[in-house]
């Protein structure tokens, strides 16, 4: 269970890196002044950094309910193929809307894959809650 969790986790350094460097490039060019920062208020930042911003926020909401669910499996000893494989789906899921958001951005294709998603995290949760 913690490889999947793992995994979401490197997703999320990932974004969060490239929004780290995304910030630092536009102001040290000077698209966005540095004080903006401070607040996030003042200019508005490229949609490109919007966009990072953005999903690196997503990936602190909804998938707190996943390394939850994960933390329970791993204390009860009830990893397995089914919660496993549900884990694996979620974050492929997460890759997906991720990738889908960060690049071409195509409403409809982003909202399925965030849709699978959090279906994959309300199955995860109702096959808990039928152990427990």
């Amino acid at each position: 269970m913690i490889y999947p969790m793992f995994a979401l986790v490197l997703l999320t350094f990932f974004v969060g890196v490239r929004l780290g460097s995304s910030r630092f490039a536009n102001a040290r060019s000077g698209r966005v002044k540095g004080g903006y920062y401070r607040l996030m208020q003042g200019d508005a930042p490229p949609e490109a950094e919007l966009k990072l911003a953005r999903n690196f926020s997503n990936l602190f909401e909804a998938p707190v309910l996943f390394y939850v669910f994960g933390a329970i499996v791993i204390a009860k000893n009830l990893a397995g193929p089914v919660p496993l494989g549900l884990a694996w789906c979620y974050v492929a899921a997460r890759v997906a809307h991720s990738a889908i958001h960060l690049s071409y951005n195509q409403p409809i294709h982003r909202f399925l894959a965030f849709l699978a998603s959090n279906i994959l995290l309300l199955a995860m949760w109702i096959w808990l809650l039928f152990r427990l």
